[in-house]
């Protein structure tokens, strides 16, 4: 191993041994400043949620775009939507309200994203032939 990784490596080992003395670097969820009645938690998984939420809008706004399907798979947005669908059923059952608002939404954008694809190709195939 050269010397660089060596020491990346020690810095690393020194830094989790440190930090795993310090009880008090644990966040606590307290409530937000501006409105008691919501946890900084739930601020936290609101702006987690928008930015994982809105990933696969570039890819639909391509697609519209170009009026193609060239260089899309259905496949993944079909995928995300149902793994979404367990995590609106996960925040069901943890009561979060963030997990439940952007799954709901992230199920309608990979939707609308099958459903446009579809379209596309069905178009593209009358097209050929």
């Amino acid at each position: 191993m050269s010397r660089f990784k060596l020491f990346i490596l020690a810095i690393v080992f020194l830094s989790v041994v440190a930090l795993s003395g310090c009880g008090e670097l644990v966040p606590r969820d307290v409530p937000s400043l501006l409105d008691p009645t919501i946890k900084r938690s739930e601020i936290l998984g609101l702006v987690a949620g928008f930015g994982t939420t809105f990933a696969a809008v570039p890819d639909l706004i391509a697609m519209l775009k170009r009026r193609s399907t060239a260089g899309m798979n259905p496949r993944m947005a079909a995928i995300m939507g149902v793994f979404q669908i367990l995590w609106v059923w996960y925040g069901l059952l943890i009561a979060s309200r963030p997990v439940i608002g952007w799954n709901v939404i992230a199920v309608l954008v990979n939707l609308f994203n099958v459903a446009a694809y579809r379209y596309f190709a069905r178009k593209e195939a009358q097209a050929r032939g």
